[in-house]
């Protein structure tokens, strides 16, 4: 009943040395650094013009995920609300441009020109001083347009007013013309109907979690439900056609199909929970804000999951104990691409990879089925215990290496960082890529903010629990009343009323486990404030405050989690 009230409630969803205008343009900083953006990071500081925040530009004019972020946050702005486009000098005062002359500009030498909406702008000044240049050459000479469609988020007014100070003319009517005929599709046409009970954090790429409420109603996440996690927009890939290369081992590259993978290799069947790194970012928004999507307690699902072991097929590709003595990582390349060509890539030790325990999949059916769209069809990597950003979907390249994937999001993403280490300062190169991800829990009944009635004299609490790496979780407790007293919950490992799971061997514990446990209302309180801590087999357990942990990415949060309920009084006794 909930889903269908939630449902009814939903919608669907040498250059020109020309004078430019001198407009302090805002910049909302999170949407110039990746595919990762989202509506949410709005909220990020403001920042004036200036070199570093034209290291994030060129995230922008690329549309890749994979440009630098360190320079977008040296300063603070000042007068932002002077930085409208109303400043802008008229279009009228500047010179028209053929596209033809607009063509020439496509160097360093020649000067960099892109148009915009009509627009010309001369950015070679910007593309000399930023080491990812050579991406941004892809749109020299042409429009900004199509880059541009691969996050919605560009279309923001902020985002206008820094590329306003590169204007230097207009493009002629009748180029115009010629541009306006051949519109942009949009990459994200083809993306997947979703299920509309689902909380958006972004669109374009899309990324959602499901009600809290809802989220432990099943052990197991049904597909439609488990949160959606996206970078880039869903490849359309071809079972049939689908190829899978395995590279760098001494017997040279092997090549797989679908089919090889269903009927060359053992199918295995595993339950495992993914947890998105940025799994209650909200908290630390609270503290302090932070660049991510917002989410909340529900970027975790758990799911079962089948396949072919990484292990095995590595060992038919020719993995032997010589590889160990130089092979350090796995890499992973998905089929899902931004307009340059960059895939997302990431990549797991190697001892991971080949060990008989480590249970690493390479999965084509979720919850007995295959794949769904959204969430890798039609093969997907599943290491078990290790963050969601290492779980590779839509896989197209596996590569044995003596080094990390040098992509964007293995080097310069889903790192932790002290909370004294701002933008300023931060050395992504500094942190090893976050794997395994530590204790956690959370509550998920009842909603903060909710109402109980103190004749019911006790109140039922429910949630769930996780820890990375194959540990167990063997206690949750739980507190009415600021910590002074906790009460210990009961964990399960299946639906209620079903057979539990069988306890999984020691490092081998990949699934979460729900909880449930009932406390008293305390006499004369007026408002709970319900705290949930887990403990797993190697005696982890979570901090009891946000702000240690705070970091500028806003991952690995997994302080006590905290819901405030207020106790309603009986009418009789009032």
């Amino acid at each position: 009943m909930l889903l269908l009230r939630r449902c009814l409630s939903l919608t669907r969803f040498g250059p020109l040395n020309t004078q430019r205008s001198q407009v302090a343009p805002t910049v909302c900083a999170a949407h110039l650094w990746s595919s990762s953006s989202s509506s949410d990071d709005q909220r990020s500081n403001q920042r004036t013009h200036g070199p570093s925040w034209r290291h994030g530009l060129a995230g922008l004019l690329a549309g890749t995920g994979a440009v630098l972020v360190y320079g977008l946050h040296k300063h603070k702005a000042e007068q932002a609300d002077t930085n409208r486009l109303e400043a802008i000098e008229p279009t009228s005062s500047h010179p028209i441009f053929s596209q033809e002359e607009v063509t020439k500009h496509r160097s360093l030498e020649d000067g960099v020109w892109v148009t915009y909406k009509g627009g010309v702008y001369d950015i070679t000044e910007f593309v000399a001083m930023h080491p990812g240049g050579n991406k941004i050459l892809l749109a020299a000479g042409g429009p900004l347009e199509p880059f541009w469609a691969l996050y919605a988020v560009h279309n923001q007014e902020h985002v206008l007013e820094i590329l306003s100070e590169y204007k230097v003319g207009e493009l002629s009517a009748e180029d115009l013309k010629k541009q306006q005929a051949v519109k942009s599709s949009d990459p994200y046409s083809s993306d997947p109907e979703r299920h509309p009970v689902l909380r958006i954090n972004s669109l374009k790429p899309f990324n959602a979690e499901p009600p809290a409420e809802i989220l432990t109603d099943n052990y197991i996440t049904p597909s439609a439900l488990f949160f959606k996690r996206n970078h880039l927009p869903v490849p359309q890939v071809d079972p049939d056609s689908y190829r899978l290369c395995v590279e760098g081992l001494p017997g040279g590259a092997l090549t797989l199909s679908l089919e090889d993978l269903k009927t060359k290799f053992p199918k295995h069947t595993i339950t495992a929970t993914l947890q998105c790194a940025g799994n209650r970012r909200a908290e630390m928004n609270k503290v302090k804000l932070v660049k991510g999507l917002n989410w909340g307690i529900a970027a975790i699902s758990n799911a079962s999951w089948s396949g072919a072991k990484l292990r095995d097929v590595l060992l038919a590709a020719g993995y032997e104990p010589d590889v160990a003595k130089w092979a350090r990582h796995v890499q992973f390349e998905g089929l899902d691409k931004d307009v340059t060509g960059t895939t997302y890539g990431s990549s797991i030790p190697i001892n991971k990879a080949v060990s008989e325990e480590g249970d690493v999949l390479l999965a084509y059916e979720m919850n007995g089925e295959a794949l769904p769209a959204d969430h890798g069809f039609p093969v997907r990597v599943v290491v078990p215990g290790t963050v969601g950003a290492r779980n590779v979907k839509w896989l197209g390249k596996i590569v044995v290496s003596g080094e990390e994937s040098n992509s964007h999001w293995q080097q310069n993403d889903y790192k932790g960082f002290s909370p004294g280490t701002d933008w300023d300062t931060v050395d992504f190169k500094s942190a090893p890529a976050v794997q395994e991800l530590p204790i956690q829990s959370a509550i998920t009944a009842p909603a903060d903010g909710a109402m109980v009635d103190r004749s019911e004299e006790e109140v039922t609490v429910q949630g769930y629990a996780w820890s990375g790496g194959g540990r167990e979780v063997v206690r949750v407790d739980v507190s009415v009343d600021l910590g002074k007293t906790w009460q210990v919950a009961q964990l399960r490992t299946s639906d209620k009323g079903q057979e539990r799971e069988p306890s999984p061997p020691p490092g081998r514990a990949w699934a979460w486990k729900l909880w449930e446990v009932t406390v008293p209302i305390p006499p004369g309180a007026k408002e709970l404030e319900i705290i949930c801590k887990a403990v797993d087999n190697s005696y982890n357990v979570q901090p009891d405050t946000v702000a240690p942990i705070w970091n500028l990415r806003g991952v690995l949060s997994n302080a006590w989690h905290r819901v405030t309920v207020k106790v309603r009084e009986d009418e009789d006794e009032e």
